[in-house]
């Protein structure tokens, strides 16, 4: 492509240890090696500033402010503004200040955006390729989350949806392409605006050199003398992990105890809310939280579960399970976007009965255990790597809309 490109993220694409992060580094590294690329993202904690030298190895120019609103202080704005609460949480007019000046500076040919919040920095007066990448339809997750909750806070989610639906209708009115992480978001998105037609699927991926069982270690305190060892990983203050632990932790593991007294249930993951940790307290049940590194409790477990009721997209936990071979039981929403088969790559289970069924049959038989282990890590080999998913993305800014491996509709 001719020219430069700016690359906006909410959040730091350092280091790739969660969902969004993993995407947009992944997304960052792609585009530095097809041109210079200038990124404009957002700080959330110091901690952030120690990753400056890698950003700065990929980038030709950078700006990262401090996220400075609080979220009731962005509540209270955006209550004022009539706008979504995630739209004022990354406002900056110190950010907004870079891009312009970027933009009259450098020959930027165009702009990637990671998430819709970062679309209101885009100047109306841009006349270059516009690709959006949304990841997720964000509105639909809201509307779960207020058609599921109580009182005021169903109240701020379900204005938060309608809100955010009318924001990803103008995005995809303005972008030249909108990217969701699977075919299924993507027919979601298109299902809610007028004009769809420039929509399409970039689906994520796995670095299955950095997930590989054969280099990991089991987690020591995961002995499968003392088990059989069910892991979830996961960011922990985020509300589907939430919930998805407790679920196991109160609805299944008491019932699979029936048959396996000494199962156990380890919650692996960064910054556990209230409810997370008192799950510590149930029989079987450990809290880990924030861990240096997730493999080895990957490595040790004889099933992985994630049995999430609300999921947008690709689940990153999903494919970095299956790459470590690991034997995974899901419910269909955690399954979604992976053209995996039930029974041969992983297991899936809707109801609390089926789960427990499921886990039952599963923990029962280490053979079965290992060959949908084996085959979890040959179908990510094969057509979920980083380099595969991402193949495409020249094009894309080039004036192509349709990602490679991406299925259309007609």
């Amino acid at each position: 492509m001719n020219g430069e490109i700016l690359f906006l993220a909410h959040r730091l694409p350092f280091p790739p240890d969660r969902g969004d992060k993993i995407r947009s580094h992944h997304v960052l590294k792609a585009l530095a090696q097809i041109a210079p690329v200038h990124v404009g993202c957002l700080a959330e904690t110091p901690a952030d500033f120690d990753h400056l030298g890698e950003l700065e190895a990929l980038a030709a120019s950078w700006s990262m402010p401090r996220r400075a609103r609080s979220l009731p202080l962005a509540g209270l704005e955006a209550l004022w503004r009539g706008e979504p609460v995630s739209m004022a949480a990354f406002r900056s007019a110190k950010l907004a200040h870079w891009v312009r000046q970027v933009l009259d500076t450098r020959d930027i040919s165009a702009i990637y955006v990671f998430s819709g919040q970062m679309g209101q920095y885009v100047p109306a007066d841009f006349r270059g390729r516009l690709v959006v990448d949304l990841v997720d339809v964000d509105s639909a997750k809201f509307d779960a989350y207020g058609a599921g909750g109580k009182g005021p806070r169903a109240w701020i989610d379900r204005r938060e949806g309608k809100l955010l639906r009318k924001v990803e209708a103008e995005l995809v009115r303005r972008a030249d392409c909108t990217l969701l992480v699977s075919e299924a978001e993507a027919d979601l998105l298109r299902s809610r605006v007028e004009f769809p037609g420039n929509i399409s699927a970039l689906r994520n991926g796995i670095d299955c050199l950095a997930y590989d069982p054969a280099k990991v270690l089991p987690h020591p305190a995961l002995d499968p003398a003392t088990g059989p060892h069910v892991v979830f990983t996961g960011q922990m203050d985020y509300a589907p992990n939430v919930a998805a632990v407790e679920r196991f932790a109160r609805q299944v593991l008491p019932r699979l105890r029936e048959a396996f007294p000494t199962a156990q249930f380890h919650v692996v993951g960064r910054a556990p809310t209230a409810a997370v940790q008192v799950l510590g307290r149930e029989p079987g049940v450990t809290v880990w939280g924030e861990v240096p590194d997730v493999k080895p409790f990957l490595a040790a477990a004889q099933l992985v579960t994630a049995p999430l009721t609300i999921a947008r997209g690709v689940q990153n936990k999903v494919l970095e399970a299956m790459a470590m071979e690991c034997c995974l039981l899901l419910t269909p929403e955690a399954a979604t976007g992976i053209e995996a088969r039930h029974g041969e790559h992983f297991a899936v289970a809707a109801s609390d009965d089926e789960l427990v069924a499921q886990a039952s049959a599963l923990l029962a038989s280490a053979e079965d255990r290992w060959i949908i282990g084996k085959a979890a890590r040959r179908f990510v080999l094969e057509g979920m790597s980083w380099q595969a998913t991402l193949a495409g993305l020249e094009t894309i800014l080039s004036g192509v809309e349709r990602p490679a491996g991406a299925r259309n509709a007609a």
